[in-house]
């Protein structure tokens, strides 16, 4: 018997000594403040809690070192101090997606019980176990001060609520997310749910000879074993290309050790997870594909109809050799990226529960419901009304849960045993399972005229896409749209591939595919003005595209560009830094390429007292939900009701997957429309009078084409974003600050506009510095959260972010995405930086050493 205290209440424990507290607070005592991040590895301290005063990671804890201990979680804080490290982690914006939120509020305070009023390096120090994702540390920092303030004075903090756009109104639902009451779907009981787990492949390429689930269906608590045999429907899925198999059957070859072979459903996850391991699987190894430029050689193919995914090429302004020969100078170099993991704190996890009709809800935290609902209703057999698709906001995502993971599972477990399931996958294998940051190789070639202007670009480009196409094809896609970066230059020449390996898959995440060019491109761009002899700002402002000037596609720019006032907002920092690199980014809004895009927004009014937003977009730390409030309060009024904001495929009203900065820009235009809508009925009638009635809007861009096509004024894309930003050094080489000037055309709400900034900030310097996932023929050299080189707070500097508007002519309100472009010029711009410092040129990331 293991006697403690849990928020001041004794408990007596007989259960297992070795269980870790993490899972007995949250599976026995129904506690779930404290999240699981990183399953056990004690590298994320969403986790944390308080013991005899002191901070522990409850995920690395077991219930024999707890015994005559005191345990304090978030629940068992005084009222008056809980309330007020919410409120502040909330006013500043230091609440984004939230998973880590509770994690942070813990060790937030036991600094301010021992230290009343903390310097910076103070709560650097104290919080340098966590890790958060989303913000960039900032607000964070922001916020402690703020509680200690607030209770040093003994002053109450006000939160914003229901202001309309320009303000600081708080971020949808932070309060409750920081406190752990807001569920993710790990948070979520039904009666009767049991729990699957899946078997994956050993080997990134084998022949499948036998699966034998003999011995796992007998491990007692087992309800059913699954293989691929057992899916009533289409067994490939796939966003754009459907060439991935829900699970591997017996006689087929793997792709990567990601590929499903089993699933297991047991009584409970630890049951479904040792059945997992009874799994026997007889394998023919076979010689891995690895490298992206000899796969072009379909030696070996991947997939049987070569290992070429896509190509996208154009030449655009004449002949490229006649251009480069008039050129006074050239430079050109090969770079080269790395494989990156996304890093969100929340695994992947659903629950599938049966519905009438014998139909199936999905309760999912995916960034596209409506997707979800098409591959699941396909691979169930089912028509797509027999699916609803609910999301569950997500703990931060950043472009990796656009792909089908465990939700096809869940369902497909749910309808055959007509039960609800939940799957939840363990950090490590999530690592394993979902798609990366592509891995580039570029060789690039640039010239000027002696007047400084650009002449000419060659940029070829292979993108090693892994096992699957995800959306490898638009990603280098994307890429070869943005090979000239934000510049005008009157010849170019590109080629872009995206090639299969047997390495793990790779698809969208923050920037797809615009990081690695623009990373070649700037650094291209600093390397032409030293052998020109030309200052690096002023190249960059002769050269930057501006109305009438023309992208690497040929798309003429119109009204709305603000890339010149970006660097114009950075000059004066520039100039005083010691040692200082600068960059610039632009970054397509919206899918674009020929693509539709489009978005429905509904406002049903429940009573004079209560409006529900209904829209198709995944609230993922972004603030979409809050944006959708401030943009309906701008346009009404009426600020003393409730808003509530649901996103399911329930309501049939479409927002497509929210992915290319455009959740903003779509819903915000289909919002408006609604809005005014119901503004004009108001005019003659109250609101209450109006209960019951729904009002819609609709926007849509039909208009865009495909880059290489032979249009007459191409139009790629009908929006982009628009940055530049400075990293500065230190006497030793070490980040000191990020100036980071971004073109947002209409700041909607200030704190999220910076934090999101801030956040990408940090996750480009990652990028430049730290991050890879490193490969062994196509294995997992480690699955270790620690080892990904995620930037943690120590690591933070000083982020200046300054705010352009220059409006878009088709945005809310003016209004652009900037979700992704805030770390499109931050690695360029620090790899820049340290050529000032140490004169060394660096062409592949990560380079590998300390951010600061």
């Amino acid at each position: 018997m293991i006697e403690f205290s849990l928020n001041g209440s004794p408990i007596s424990f007989s259960g297992k000594e070795d269980l870790f507290l993490l899972t007995w607070l949250r599976e026995d005592m129904g506690i779930v403040s404290p999240k699981n991040g990183c399953s056990g590895q004690g590298a994320c301290g969403a986790c944390l809690v308080e013991i005899d005063g002191k901070p522990a990671l409850s995920c690395r804890t077991p219930m024999k070192k707890v015994k005559g201990c005191k345990i304090v979680t978030i629940e068992g804080f005084d009222l008056k101090l809980k309330d007020t490290l919410a409120k502040a982690f909330v006013k500043k914006g230091a609440v984004q997606c939230g998973f880590c939120t509770p994690g942070f509020l813990a060790r937030t305070k036991l600094l301010l019980e021992q230290n009343t009023c903390p310097s910076i390096e103070d709560i650097k120090k104290a919080l340098g176990a966590n890790l958060c994702r989303c913000t960039g540390y900032a607000k964070i920092i922001d916020a402690v001060i703020l509680a200690a303030q607030s209770l040093k004075d003994k002053k109450e903090i006000k939160l914003n609520e229901n202001m309309g756009i320009g303000k600081n109104q708080s971020k949808h639902d932070a309060y409750l997310t920081a406190l752990g009451k807001r569920e993710f779907i790990d948070d979520m009981r039904f009666e009767g749910m049991v729990h699957g787990a899946l078997k994956f492949s050993d080997h990134p390429r084998a022949r499948i000879l036998s699966i034998k689930i003999e011995k796992a269906q007998k491990l007692p608590g087992v309800v059913r074993v699954f293989t691929a045999k057992d899916i009533p429907g289409q067994r490939m899925t796939g966003i754009i290309h459907q060439d991935w198999p829900a699970m591997v059957l017996e006689g087929e070859t793997t792709r990567y050790i990601g590929d499903v072979l089993a699933g297991v459903v047991a009584i409970d996850e630890p049951t479904a997870r040792n059945a997992c391991q009874l799994i026997d699987v007889e394998y023919e190894v076979l010689t891995p594909v690895i490298d992206p430029v000899e796969a072009l050689k379909d030696e070996i193919k991947v997939h049987e109809k070569g290992n070429l995914l896509s190509k996208t090429e154009f030449i655009r302004g004449g002949d490229i050799d006649a251009a480069f020969k008039t050129s006074a100078h050239i430079v050109s170099a090969q770079y080269r990226t790395q494989l990156v993991e996304h890093g969100f704190l929340e695994t992947e996890t659903a629950i599938a529960k049966p519905i009438k009709n014998n139909g199936v809800q999905i309760y999912t935290q995916s960034q596209g419901i409506y997707e979800d609902r098409h591959t699941i209703s396909n691979l169930l057999g089912l028509a797509k009304e027999k699916v609803i698709a609910t999301l569950v906001p997500c703990g931060g995502a950043f472009g990796g849960k656009e792909d089908l993971t465990v939700q096809g599972h869940a369902a497909v477990f749910c309808y055959l045993l007509k039960q609800t399931v939940k799957v939840r996958l363990s950090r490590d294998e999530s690592i394993r399972m979902h798609v990366k940051r592509h891995p580039f190789v570029m060789n690039y070639k640039l010239g000027c005229d002696t007047n400084g202007m650009l002449t000419a670009l060659s940029a070829e480009i292979i993108g090693d896409t892994g096992a699957y196409a995800s959306l490898g094809s638009e990603v280098l896609n994307r890429a070869a749209g943005h090979a000239a970066g934000g510049y005008h230059v009157p010849v170019v020449a590109v080629v872009s591939k995206a090639v299969y390996t047997n390495n793990l898959p790779a698809g969208a995440m923050r920037g797809f595919g615009v990081n690695q060019v623009t990373f070649a491109m700037e650094c291209m761009v600093d390397e032409l003005c030293e052998k020109a002899g030309l200052n690096p700002w002023q190249f960059r402002f002769d050269n930057a595209l501006k109305k009438g000037s023309m992208t690497a596609t040929g798309q003429v720019m119109g009204d709305g560009v603000g890339l010149r006032d970006t660097l114009l907002a950075v000059k004066a920092d520039y100039d005083a830094a010691k040692y200082a690199g600068l960059a610039l980014g632009i970054k397509n809004i919206g899918y674009g390429n020929g693509l539709i895009d489009e978005s429905e927004a509904q406002i049903e009014v429940v009573s004079g007292k209560k409006i529900i937003i209904h829209h198709g977009w995944t609230e993922m730390g972004q603030g979409v939900d809050t944006i959708a409030r401030q943009i309906l309060t701008q346009v009404v009024g009426h600020k003393e009701i409730e808003i509530e904001v649901v996103s399911s495929t329930a309501s049939e009203i479409v927002g497509g997957t929210t992915t290319a900065s455009r959740g903003t820009f779509l819903l915000g235009n289909a919002l408006i429309m609604a809005a005014q809508k119901l503004k004009k009925q108001l005019k003659t009638r109250k609101l209450s009078q109006l209960s019951g009635q729904k009002f819609t809007g609709r926007w849509v861009c039909d208009w865009t084409t495909q880059p290489g096509k032979d249009v007459e004024n191409p139009q790629t894309h009908f929006a982009y974003g628009y940055a530049a930003q400075v990293v500065c050094l230190d006497d030793e080489g070490r980040v000191d600050k990020v100036v980071a000037a971004h073109d947002a055309g209409c700041v909607i709400n200030p704190n999220l506009f910076e934090g999101q900034i801030q956040g990408a900030v940090m996750m480009g310097l990652g990028y430049a510095f730290t991050e890879k996932l490193d490969l062994d023929r196509g294995h997992l050299v480690s699955s270790k959260m620690v080892k990904l080189g995620l930037p943690k707070i120590k690591s933070m500097p000083q982020i200046i972010v300054r705010a352009v508007e220059v409006k878009d002519p088709k945005g809310p309100f003016g209004a652009k995405g900037v979700g992704e472009i805030g770390l499109v010029p931050t690695a360029p711009a620090a790899i820049n930086a340290l050529y000032q410092f140490d004169k060394k040129r660096r062409y592949e990331l990560p380079v590998g050493q300390r951010i600061r």
